[in-house]
C-alpha cells in the first residue's frame, strides 16, 4: 500500500472506531427515548419513562416546581425512585405499566435484531481494514467500505423503527404517554450512522484506481509491442 493512501487509511479508521463506539454506547444504553404523561399539578409524584433496545426503566419523580420548558414530568435527571427491567414488558401485559406489550415487543425486537446486523458488518468491516494494511491486500478497502456503508444502513433503519414505536406509543389511546423527546443514547445512534456511512464511502474512493494526470501521454510512454519479422 502507498504511503499516501495508507495514510487516509488510518485517518478513516479513526473515524470508523469513533463511529463503532458510539454505537456500542447506544445498544448498551436505555435513554433512546424518555416519555412523560401529562402533568398539571405541582408538588406531586409524577412517573416518567425511557427505554432502550434492551430495557426499560421507570422513574418516580417528586415534582417541586413548575418546568419552565413545559416538558411534565421531569427531566428525567431529577432525583427519583427508579425500577429497571429487561424486556419484562414484553412478556405480561399487566407488568407492561403504560406500555403497549404487544406494539413494543414487535417493534423493539426488529430494532435490536438489525442492530445486531450492523454490529456484524462492523466486525467484518474491521477485519477487512486490519488485513488491508498487508502487502498486497489493497483490494479489501473495498469490501470493507461495503460493510461499513451497509452497517450504516441498518442503524439507521433501527433507529427509524425506535421512531415509529415512540410515535405509535404516543398516538395510541391506551398509553398514558403524551409527551416525549429523544436522549443521548439516540443521538448516539445518529451519529454512528453519519460517520460510518461517511467512512465506508472513503474506503470505497481510496480503493479506486488512480487516474493519470495526463491520459494521452501515458499512452505515448507505454513500450511498443515487438513484432517478429515474417518469414517469407
Amino acid at each position: 500500500m502507498l504511503e499516501e493512501r495508507k495514510t487516509k487509511v488510518k485517518i478513516t479508521f479513526f473515524v470508523i472506531l469513533v463511529g463503532i463506539s458510539c454505537m456500542l454506547a447506544a445498544m448498551a444504553t436505555d435513554h433512546w427515548t424518555v416519555l412523560s404523561p401529562p402533568f398539571d399539578k405541582f408538588n406531586a409524584t409524577c412517573e416518567t419513562a425511557h427505554f432502550g433496545l434492551w430495557k426499560l426503566c421507570m422513574k418516580t419523580i417528586f415534582m417541586v416546581e413548575e418546568d419552565p420548558e413545559g416538558q411534565g414530568c421531569g427531566p428525567i435527571s431529577l432525583p427519583g425512585a427508579k425500577n429497571c427491567s429487561y424486556f419484562k414488558h414484553f412478556t405480561k401485559e399487566e407488568e407492561a405499566k403504560g406500555f403497549e406489550a404487544k406494539t413494543q415487543k414487535e417493534y423493539n425486537l426488529s430494532a435490536a435484531a438489525i442492530a445486531v446486523f450492523s454490529l456484524a458488518f462492523m466486525t467484518l468491516g474491521l477485519l477487512c481494514v486490519v488485513c488491508s494494511f498487508g502487502k498486497g491486500r489493497d483490494y479489501l478497502l473495498r469490501p470493507a467500505g461495503m460493510f461499513f456503508a451497509f452497517a450504516g444502513l441498518c442503524i439507521i433503519i433501527s433507529v427509524e423503527v425506535m421512531r415509529n414505536s415512540t410515535k405509535r406509543m404516543i398516538d395510541s389511546e391506551e398509553t398514558v404517554w403524551e409527551q416525549y423527546y429523544y436522549s443521548w443514547s439516540f443521538e448516539c445512534a445518529c451519529t454512528s450512522f453519519v460517520l460510518l456511512v461517511f467512512s465506508g464511502l472513503s474506503l470505497l474512493i481510496i480503493s479506486m484506481p488512480q487516474m493519470p494526470r495526463n491520459p494521452w501521454e501515458t499512452c505515448m510512454d507505454a513500450e511498443p509491442d515487438s513484432m517478429e519479422p515474417l518469414d517469407e
